[in-house]
């Protein structure tokens, strides 16, 4: 590899790095577990690009009362940089993918189609799915060419463990979704075992937002007013192509990052997107506007605030969280984001006078990752929204007495299966024959999750809600329902979980791609 690695000291965590090498190089200052990969690019100032929203794709049916869309894979070059073509691998050919959205209640069939020269897996993030439509790791879809026959010998298997089960199809594959679920912020990924990271970075990530009736009978910002916001950290080589620090570039053969387990820790890039754009701005009105944030970087947490913050009040008011919206607004001064949680926010811009720049700053990063864009109060406009008291009735999941408890903890790995297995649950790395939890579906469990370092903890079909953090309660930011939960090192939190009854398997993982991809995930199954 021929990025430079800016290297930092990971302060509290000394006494773990010692004991587990690569790790020194991990920022702790910053709220981080990863490593930044440098730029060689010439990169542009901020806030001079114009923020885009990605195109929202039309279903290529409504007929039978269900809504079927199909979107494409493929290679593409990209304008990220200006004047720069940066080769990507996208959803429809774009970063980010284009956004589908589905109504509650009305069934959805995604196509997707593989023309990539690699297999891939699609995972609908925040999805009560049936088990075959959920992505799981060795459910591939093989290209469509046949030139790439050599690929289905290695199919569903994982360091040397076939899986049996593995659903491999060619070609495509038709993921359905029941959209039993309110609406909520989604989104739809790669999910390919042990590649998830490079699969991602170099741009295969959409929103996915599923719209319901109660929602649309609130004031809340619309139209031109509601923004997605997908947040990506990202660097860029001397020819201003995606510079992931992959052992193999061909996503084929040697999973894992270079060099060494350097980078194993996560990869962070100095570059932040916004939509696929880098520090962009936004002329708004001075009005309320509802941002939906996703934060799609592979191991980069956030700290975001508005700088100047408004003159009074403050800055965001939470209305929704991953699954939905919160039963009533919540007022933040900072938003705190892991990699693939979702903030559903208003911003009232008109408590600022016309012509501020107001700056949304990440306080957990410096240098290039410090800033994230910018919004402009371009004008007076008349604004008839508002956030209501009560957002939406909420039900409170109350374990029982005697509910079933089960404790996951993730932790790095010490010895044996190299970099494949750096990173564990329970002590174990990633086998899909082997179920970690067999899981009734319909009862309230508890579940404890702890931390060596940061690991953004995510549950397939499941949301859940979380009870405690340490002999603490909840952080503001742990409200509602929840499907990822941002763990800090040496942090457990306790939730309350409750599965659709949907039988069979799915994963719970790490989000850090890096440690999803060096097998920090573990199959449970679903019974009924």
């Amino acid at each position: 590899m021929t990025a430079v690695l800016r290297r930092r000291t990971l302060l509290g965590l000394a006494g773990l790095a010692a004991g587990a090498g690569g790790l020194a190089g991990c920022s702790a200052t910053h709220g981080q577990t990863g490593l930044v990969v440098t730029s060689r690019a010439r990169l542009p100032e901020p806030f001079t690009l114009p923020l885009p929203r990605p195109a929202v794709l039309a279903p290529a049916s409504t007929t039978g009362g269900v809504d079927t869309f199909r979107v494409t894979a493929r290679v593409a070059d990209a304008e990220i940089l200006p004047g720069v073509r940066t080769r990507i691998i996208g959803y429809d050919g774009t970063f980010p993918g284009p956004t589908i959205e589905t109504r509650s209640g009305r069934p959805a069939v995604v196509e997707h189609v593989n023309e990539l020269p690699v297999p891939m897996v699609v995972h609908l993030h925040g999805g009560e799915v049936p088990a075959a439509s959920d992505g799981f790791p060795t459910d591939l879809v093989l290209p469509a060419d046949g030139a790439a026959g050599r690929l289905s010998a290695h199919a569903g298997s994982h360091a040397g463990r076939h899986d049996g089960r593995a659903d491999v199809v060619r070609g495509s594959r038709r993921y359905e979704y029941p959209m039993d679920q309110p609406g909520a912020t989604l989104w739809y990924h790669d999910h390919r075992m042990d590649f998830t990271g490079p699969m991602v970075y170099r741009g295969l990530a959409g929103f996915h937002l599923v719209r319901d009736d109660d929602e649309d009978a609130l004031p809340l910002p619309r139209g031109e007013r509601e923004v997605p916001l997908m947040i990506a950290d990202r660097s860029f080589d001397a020819d201003g192509q995606f510079d992931y620090p992959a052992k193999d570039p061909t996503m084929t053969r040697e999973p894992g990052v270079l060099p060494g387990d350097a980078l194993a820790a996560g990869v962070l890039g100095d570059v932040v997107l916004v939509n696929g754009v880098p520090w962009p701005q936004l002329e708004v009105d001075a009005a309320r506007y509802r941002l939906r944030f996703l934060n799609a970087s592979n191991a980069r947490r956030y700290q975001l605030v508005l700088d100047p913050p408004p003159p009074s009040g403050d800055p965001f008011t939470q209305i929704g969280s991953d699954g939905g919206l919160l039963e009533r607004p919540t007022g933040l001064r900072a938003l705190r984001l892991a990699p693939a949680e979702r903030f559903d926010v208003v911003v009232d811009f008109a408590a600022y006078p016309v012509g501020t720049r107001v700056t949304l700053r990440n306080r957990f990063g410096d240098g290039g990752s410090a800033n994230v864009m910018r919004f402009v109060v371009a004008r007076r406009a008349a604004d008839d929204s508002r956030v209501p008291a009560l957002l939406r009735p909420y039900e409170r999941l109350t374990p029982p007495a005697g509910a079933t408890r089960r404790a996951f903890r993730f932790r790095r790995g010490a010895g044996g299966g190299g970099l494949r297995h750096l990173w564990r649950i329970n002590g174990e790395p990633f086998d899909p024959n082997r179920p970690i939890a067999r899981v009734p579906a319909g009862r309230v469990e508890r579940w404890r999750f702890a931390t060596d370092l940061h690991h953004p903890v995510h549950v397939h079909l499941a949301r859940f809600q979380v009870l405690s953090r340490g002999s603490g309660g909840p952080h503001p930011t742990d409200g509602g329902w929840k499907d990822t939960v941002d763990l800090r090192p040496a942090d457990d939190v306790e939730v309350a979980i409750r599965f659709p009854s949907l039988p069979g398997r799915y994963v719970l993982h790490c989000h850090n791609l890096e440690h999803e991809d060096m097998a920090m995930m573990a199959a449970f199954e679903v019974v009924v």
